[in-house]
């Protein structure tokens, strides 16, 4: 049995839209209630189960969370790339193009990354041309703004999924929230997007059962201590995740060596460890490597062609240039492991702890706290 996406409850692709709904007095999937203004807060790599497993460390944030309609699910594939750009359209994977966190670009016969790979064959409006909500915001007269670190103000992806919004940047957890809540509560009507990308950081480097991971919820806790009092009663403030993430110990990040036969007729690997796109020399093979594959990795992995994937709703509605951007096999890990090309794999890749990618509960199942309006 292949997963499958629950198409018939909330996901990721519900947030931002729901709150930008609410502010024009539409239901959303979410049934908010109309505000004036809103804010969503996304915490990178903040999975529910291991926000679970370190309740005590995040007691403001927790309290937050409502027994009904308090978890949701990201999406596939759990990455960065994709997720954002899943929160800030509205669209599948399938549909806005950013199917993985590396992904093939056909037309340069290349693997590119697309959170820092972008290049003159790689242009942001281009690779992604669907609207934000944020440049549906501004068509409507709402203001929109993103507060997050500066060195994101001007880099492709975010020309790709966050354009329509002014950049603020702010350098701590706790002053990005303060200056989201500021944001909302006073002023014109506005979106506003915050977004705290250090304990995704923190899972990659030591794991997200590291005390450092730890360390990193406890200050994103104590940084929403400005929610308490400060979000007005016509504004309303949703906290999510893109996707959680799970550690894979040394002995199960599986490094495959130039010589292993499971690479034979592979021309690209893209994707990330826990959810490998592989282009072939020849399309026309791909059942063949998926069976090869299916051999030595079918206990570990699902693997699947690419027609198989999108048959299976892995990537929802697929655009003809997202389907060409897709591998033509995939190789998504079950069990615990990453898997790893020794051809082109760095001594960095190789030491990451946390990983995400694939289908598991730790990497799909995220939170949706409230505040404000929003927890009425």
């Amino acid at each position: 049995m292949l997963p499958a996406p629950r198409g018939d409850s909330p996901s990721l692709a519900d947030v931002l839209t729901g709150a930008f709904a609410a502010m024009r007095g539409e239901t959303g999937r979410l049934a908010l209630p109309s505000v004036r203004s809103a804010a969503v807060l996304l915490v990178d790599g903040l999975g529910m189960s291991a926000l679970q497993r370190r309740a005590g460390h995040a007691r403001r944030l927790l309290a937050a969370i409502p027994s009904q309609g308090g978890v949701i699910e990201s999406g596939f594939p759990t990455t960065t790339a994709s997720a954002l750009a899943t929160l800030t359209t509205g669209l599948s994977a399938g549909q806005h193009g950013l199917v993985s966190y590396s992904a093939i670009d056909p037309e340069g016969d290349r693997v590119v990354n697309q959170l820092t790979g972008w290049d003159a064959g790689m242009v942001p409006r281009a690779w992604q041309p669907h609207p934000t909500v944020f440049e549906r915001a501004g068509a409507d007269g709402v203001e929109a703004v993103v507060v997050g670190a500066e060195r994101y103000r001007d880099t492709g992806f975010t020309e790709a999924v966050l354009r329509g919004a002014r950049f603020e940047a702010q350098r701590s957890v706790a002053d990005r929230v303060a200056r989201g809540v500021e944001l909302i509560a006073a002023g014109p009507p506005r979106l506003v997007y915050i977004y705290v990308p250090e304990l995704d950081m923190a899972g990659h480097a030591e794991g997200v059962e590291s005390p450092l991971w730890t360390q990193r919820l406890e200050e994103l806790d104590a940084g929403l201590r400005a929610l308490d009092r400060a979000v007005p009663a016509d504004a309303g403030l949703l906290l999510t995740a893109d996707h959680g993430m799970l550690d894979v110990s040394p002995h199960r990040r599986l490094v495959l060596d130039a010589d292993d036969p499971l690479w034979e007729g592979i021309r690209h690997v893209a994707g990330e460890p826990r959810c490998l796109h592989l282009g072939l020399d020849d399309p026309e093979r791909a059942s063949v490597v998926r069976d090869r594959w299916l051999e030595s990795e079918g206990g570990r992995a699902w693997v699947v062609t690419r027609d198989e994937a999108i048959a299976a709703g892995w990537f929802g509605e697929v655009s003809a240039a997202a389907r060409a951007r897709i591998g033509d096999v995939i190789v998504a890990a079950r069990a615990q492991v990453a898997y790893y090309d020794g051809r082109t794999a760095t001594d960095r890749a190789l030491a990451m702890v946390g990983q995400h990618g694939s289908f598991s509960p730790d990497e799909l199942r995220v939170p949706l706290a409230r505040w404000g309006a929003f927890a009425a």
